[in-house]
């Protein structure tokens, strides 16, 4: 049995102490995978060039016993380059690339239509200090100069096209436990960052009570001892 021990994971948070980012969720995730504890190092949108010690200004970063890694893949792929002995995140280039290939659908097809929905949400629960700045930057970077708030307008509309694309993902989840087959792997928490970015802002559900990916989303977020549960999550549907 590998021996256990921690490894620091700097992880960006909103006000509720709730991680928002979809790269730190899947971190997480990868870091409980490998068998390690996870000392995570909280902080907002603002500070991180100061509690990383200048060393990036984006997050996830983790620190093994002093070497610092950035990326969220880049952190995965040197858990396994370096943990081969634990289990693996990747069975094979193979698997590594269709891994890709998912992580990529899941953000044009959810992410990103959810980010125009939830940006807004992103803004309030966001630490004070930080408020001015995500709304400035999501608006110039992101919504052609509109605020959240007038971005959002309409959601309620658009939410339900963005369920019906995850349909390709149902029909896979009909078949198998997990995205990696018996067991999850990083495909799974890539998703899951997904549903578990949304819940850590979302005002309005993302998904239906009748939703069958709940199952999948639910088994998902109990993993390593209920590592997507926190009391600052707001529920994935209205009836939660």
């Amino acid at each position: 049995m590998p021996e256990e021990r921690s490894i620091k994971l700097y992880d960006l948070v909103v006000a509720s102490g709730c991680t928002i980012s979809p790269f730190v969720w899947r971190t997480k995730y990868a870091i409980a995978h490998k068998g390690f504890r996870i000392e995570t190092i909280p902080m907002g949108f603002t500070n991180i060039p100061e509690k990383t010690g200048g060393r990036t200004e984006r997050l996830p970063m983790i620190d093994d016993n002093g070497t610092f890694v950035t990326d969220s893949w880049k952190i995965a792929e040197y858990l396994d380059e370096t943990y081969p002995d634990r289990p693996m995140l990747f069975e094979g280039p193979s698997q590594k690339i269709l891994t890709k290939f998912i992580d990529g659908w899941i953000w044009q097809n959810a992410i990103g239509p959810y980010f125009g929905c939830y940006v807004a949400d992103n803004v309030d629960k966001a630490f004070p200090e930080d408020r001015d700045y995500l709304r400035e930057s999501r608006s110039r970077l992101f919504l052609g100069g509109k605020s959240p708030e007038e971005f959002v307008a309409g959601r309620e509309e658009r939410i339900p096209s963005i369920r019906k694309a995850l349909e390709p993902l149902r029909a896979l989840l009909k078949d198998t436990p997990w995205i990696g087959g018996e067991k999850p792997n990083y495909a799974d928490y890539c998703v899951l960052a997904c549903f578990l970015w949304a819940g850590s802002i979302a005002s309005y559900p993302p998904l239906e009570a009748s939703d069958p990916l709940l199952d999948w989303i639910n088994r998902g977020f109990d993993l390593y001892g209920g590592l997507g549960r926190h009391p600052g999550m707001q529920p994935m549907t209205a009836t939660a």
